[in-house]
């Protein structure tokens, strides 16, 4: 993830913060919960169609909200919430934003001789969620024909590791 990609998100963040499109919030731990429940959920429904072998979409759609509610925990978490327009990219945006410099912070400890690949840790799972919700929102709405089992996998996998990596910054260790 480049500077430039860094500078659109924070500006971004900010115009949502000035529209009113996600704002300051207390916490309320029912709504954490909600969060975070949804994306254990989401992240066995995933598991179960993949295992099953019964929709490679789903897996990839389920997949793709694991990782999204896990993200919308991190981010009410850290004292905000959205409102119910464009909220997928006010996540995307936000967890940018916000979780940077946590998901660094957690590389570089989890690796601390290798910077340069807590580094590019971080930035792959960050690129993983945004690739994640393009190709979500493409299988979704915009493909026709078969998908392959390959990719649904990838989706599967990539949430995996999103969510122990959120859990742990979170705090919500296994």
């Amino acid at each position: 993830m480049d500077a430039k990609r860094i500078k659109i998100a924070e500006d971004n963040f900010r115009r949502y913060l000035n529209e009113g499109l996600i704002n300051k919030t207390s916490f309320e731990e029912l709504v954490y919960k909600t969060y975070f429940n949804n994306s254990l959920e989401s992240l066995r429904v995933a598991e179960e169609i993949f295992n099953n072998q019964l929709s490679p979409l789903w897996v990839v759609v389920s997949s793709y909200y694991s990782m999204f509610y896990i993200a919308c925990a991190y981010i009410y978490k850290r004292g905000y919430k959205t409102k119910h327009e464009i909220v997928h990219q006010i996540i995307n945006e936000s967890l940018i934003v916000l979780a940077k410099h946590n998901l660094e912070k957690h590389f570089l400890e989890e690796y601390q001789e290798e910077r340069e690949k807590a580094t590019a840790s971080t930035e792959n799972l960050l690129d993983s969620y945004e690739f994640e919700k393009t190709k979500r929102s493409q299988f979704q709405y915009e493909t026709t024909g078969k998908i392959k089992e390959a990719k649904a996998k990838t989706s599967l996998e990539r949430a995996k590791k999103f969510i122990a990596v959120m859990r742990q910054i979170i705090g919500e260790i296994y």
